[in-house]
């Protein structure tokens, strides 16, 4: 629930967003990601699919603007949950 709403989250993201929000500040590479959330080897094509759930998790998030993007990038490795 973010500001009094519902979101409705696959079950992946609800997983990512899980396993980021119960660790803040570490960083989760993306091999970690996939071997913890989808359980598979990582791939190429697994960092895409890292992404998108990423991508969608986060605008599902951003009900409002004024909110802050608590999912952050870390350029090239991974990524982690930061409240401000």
């Amino acid at each position: 629930m973010v500001q009094g709403n519902v979101i409705p989250l696959t079950v992946k993201e609800f997983e990512i967003f899980s396993l980021l929000i119960l660790n803040p500040k570490r960083v989760f590479t993306y091999e970690m990601l996939m071997d913890l959330v989808w359980k598979e080897d990582y791939t190429y094509y697994s960092r895409k699919a890292v992404n998108n759930h990423v991508s969608n998790l986060r605008r599902k998030l951003r009900v409002s603007p004024d909110l802050p993007d608590y999912v952050k990038s870390v350029y090239g490795i991974g990524y982690k949950f930061e409240e401000k």
